[in-house]
């Protein structure tokens, strides 16, 4: 139902625009400097801009600077502009990173969701937005009560990669769109979480516009920006749940996991270490990981 109401809102977002009518598109990254693009306005994405450059540009280009905002490489422009595309190997690759953990956290929520398919609910909570250099990305969900005592074990969360990379393998754009919060509502409404984290960002604009995602059929909230498409992922790996203390009744579970993008390439020693270090609780201040005494680990080995 997200994903027909989403796609609703899209086509009627785009019938706002009945005629052609073009924009100019001044790229000013290191190559090609000055090069000008005629675009359709609304229609027209920095992913098509990069098409017109080669096709370098389209497999390394993950953000657009649009006029100094940061834009989701699908999201469509809606004025003339300046453009430049930043990529993993920038100098400073800060929002690239930010933008690829935040996706990977989309991709472990949406297989989380479907995981226990129709024999337990799952209701997802949020995807918090922790700092690279905490060691994980991670959503937090609540899992049908039946399944309080159940602990994840490590084929469980080898089951969850899995699914992830048939995610990954099937290269899903991440799409975009600024909606109305009385639509995001509609969209989101079987979730009381996702409902509140709508009138919270609504109550951000004095237009009350919230940003949705979607990958696939999953729609969240989220203020993004995020990676074109899933295939920018390469080594992908759940690697932990954890039990967070929490003041309301039902427990809220902190799945964790580990990505790097295709364009990094890393030691399987090094990665080894990566994989164990991002095991432990994250903080979402990124500050330190969390000690034992504030949460408990309950993943299992075989």
């Amino acid at each position: 139902m997200r994903n027909e109401l989403y796609t609703r809102e899209r086509e009627r977002q785009l019938s706002l625009y009945p005629r052609i009518d073009k924009i100019e598109v001044k790229y000013v990254g290191k190559s090609h400097p000055g090069t000008l693009f005629v675009m359709n306005k609304g229609f027209s994405t920095p992913y098509s801009c990069a098409m017109h450059l080669s096709e370098l540009h389209c497999k390394k280009s993950v953000l657009a600077l649009v006029d100094g905002e940061l834009w989701d490489m699908n999201k469509p422009l809606t004025n003339s502009c300046e453009i430049q595309f930043l990529t993993f190997k920038d100098e400073d690759p800060e929002e690239v990173n930010k933008a690829y953990w935040r996706s990977c956290a989309m991709l472990l929520g949406c297989v989380l969701e479907q995981a226990f398919k129709e024999e337990y609910s799952t209701t997802l909570v949020r995807a918090p937005e922790v700092p690279v250099i905490a060691g994980a990305f991670c959503y937090d969900v609540i899992l049908d009560s039946k399944l309080d005592d159940w602990k994840p074990t490590e084929e469980s969360l080898r089951s969850f990669t899995k699914d992830i990379h048939r995610l990954i393998h099937q290269d899903l754009p991440f799409e975009t769109l600024d909606v109305d919060a009385k639509v995001a509502l509609e969209i989101l409404q079987h979730n009381k979480y996702k409902r509140d984290m709508v009138e919270q960002k609504a109550s951000q604009s004095s237009e009350r516009i919230v940003k949705l995602h979607r990958c696939g059929n999953f729609v969240d909230i989220s203020e993004g920006p995020h990676i074109p498409r899933t295939s920018f992922c390469h080594q992908y790996e759940v690697t932990a749940a954890h039990n967070l203390q929490s003041s309301q009744s039902e427990l809220i579970r902190r799945f964790q996991g580990l990505s790097l993008p295709v364009a990094l390439k890393l030691h399987h020693a090094v990665w080894h270490r990566l994989r164990e270090r991002s095991r432990k609780l994250v903080s979402e201040d990124g500050r330190k990981q969390v000690e034992d005494k504030h949460c408990i680990s309950n993943t299992e080995s075989d």
